[in-house]
């Protein structure tokens, strides 16, 4: 079949190197895909968000499947606008219609879409610029640390967590009255702060049946330590020892099921993935927000335990027969390291040349941030570049081969963490 994948990061590099092992797999379209995926694929020159274009593409290229990689198209409707057209109804999607995907593009939406089911997570309230002074009287009654959210799509920005009462104030301001995130803070939810260890569960859904993938655990800060700034992820290691069966048992009982069966008793449509952001409490586990994709860098992580056929996934998915699909995963450990330009996530500079090794031992390089220059040779183009992964039979050869591979990787100012997945290694020791 010929599919055609939208993304241009890490995730999709993924995406298109685990489809094209598909014997099922004619051609691969990636739009608009990065220098990785010009490999492996053939690029189009078409934005995310550029519907028409996309329309237009499935009917020249013949399209049977279309994936969708980023969140922004989904929560723009594209699923919705292909659905309008007798010529694209009938193609499959891998991605929810644009009310599913509030899940994601409203964290008020889906923290009522919770309550509603009866679903884990921490108390809230959400405000409005007209209700600035009841948000305001509302943190003096909370405890501390408290997080603060922009209610829509914020680049992965829009969340902070407050140690002081006098912070709390102010950012609610700056998000409410100043407009911070634009229309994304035009509402705030105000949530209690969760203790324990972050992870995320990827769920693929067709609506009906649900497929549980590799958990894992992802890096946000920028520097070693969990330290400085957010990103949008430096690294993730799958599995992680704190989720163990008996935990996992509780979040497919308490959260999984009752969220694809909410999804469906609420009438709302969804074939495609879930990621759900979760903290373990004491073995208990708590949503902290859905997202309505796969998570980047964890897509790198891990697409490489899932032994099955992918493109067979995603077709089960976007067909409505996932029931059918026998997963298979791999008990190897995945580790991914991202490295970026320096002085991301602030302002760094694009252009320089890199210079990648001829073949890795038991590693990886995912595309993510690059481009071709004039002279064909590979350029960072975006904040983060690559994304390196490693296999092995245990946590410490996954690290080994990842930071193998990333120590032969030159361009100027790139910069990574040395220290992803340490924490899990002093855990299992």
């Amino acid at each position: 079949m010929n599919i055609l994948l939208l993304g241009s990061g890490g995730r999709e590099h993924a995406f298109a190197w685990k489809i094209v092992q598909s014997p099922k797999c004619s051609q691969l379209y990636v739009a608009p895909g990065n220098a990785g995926t010009s490999e492996i694929a053939i690029n189009l020159s078409i934005g995310v968000t550029d519907f028409e274009a996309i329309k237009a593409a499935i009917l020249d290229k013949k399209i049977d499947l279309v994936v969708v990689g980023p969140e922004a198209p989904l929560v723009e409707g594209l699923v919705d606008y292909l659905l309008s057209f007798d010529e694209t109804k009938t193609i499959p999607v891998v991605g929810p219609p644009q009310l599913g995907a509030t899940l994601e593009g409203s964290k008020d939406f889906s923290k009522r879409f919770m309550q509603r089911n009866n679903i884990p997570t921490a108390a809230y309230e959400t405000f409005s610029v007209h209700q600035l002074e009841e948000g305001l009287a509302y943190l003096e009654k909370q405890s501390l640390p408290i997080v603060i959210k922009a209610d829509g799509l914020a680049a992965g920005k829009g969340v902070l967590i407050c140690e002081t009462l006098e912070d709390a104030k102010a950012s609610l301001k700056e998000m409410l009255q100043d407009q911070k995130f634009g229309e994304a803070s035009s509402k705030v939810v105000i949530e209690e702060f969760l203790t324990g260890i972050e992870l995320s569960v990827f769920v693929a859904t067709d609506g009906k049946s649900y497929k549980i993938l590799p958990e894992a655990k992802d890096y946000k800060r920028i520097g070693e330590g969990d330290t400085g700034l957010n990103t949008g992820g430096m690294g993730a290691v799958t599995p992680v020892v704190f989720a163990d069966k008996a935990f996992m048992d509780k979040v497919e009982e308490l959260i999984v099921q009752p969220t694809v069966a909410g999804l469906a008793a609420e009438d709302i449509p969804y074939k495609g993935f879930l990621f759900i952001g979760l903290m373990n409490n004491n073995g208990n586990p708590y949503v902290i927000e859905y997202n309505v994709r796969m998570g980047d860098p964890e897509t790198e992580a891990v697409l490489p335990r899932i032994e099955s056929d992918f493109l067979e996934l995603l077709w089960a998915i976007g067909t409505g027969n996932l029931k059918d699909y026998e997963l298979s995963i791999s008990p190897d450990y995945a580790t991914t390291v991202v490295m970026v330009s320096g002085g991301y996530p602030g302002s760094y500079e694009k252009g320089f040349e890199i210079s990648l090794p001829t073949s890795v031992e038991g590693a990886t390089i995912f595309h993510a941030g690059t481009s071709s220059n004039s002279e064909g040779k590979l350029v960072n183009q975006g904040g983060r570049v690559l994304a390196v992964t490693g296999r092995g039979k245990d946590l410490e050869t996954a690290l080994k081969n990842s930071y193998a591979a990333v120590n032969q990787i030159k361009w100027n100012k790139a910069y990574h963490r040395k220290d992803i997945g340490q924490d899990i290694l002093k855990l299992i020791k």
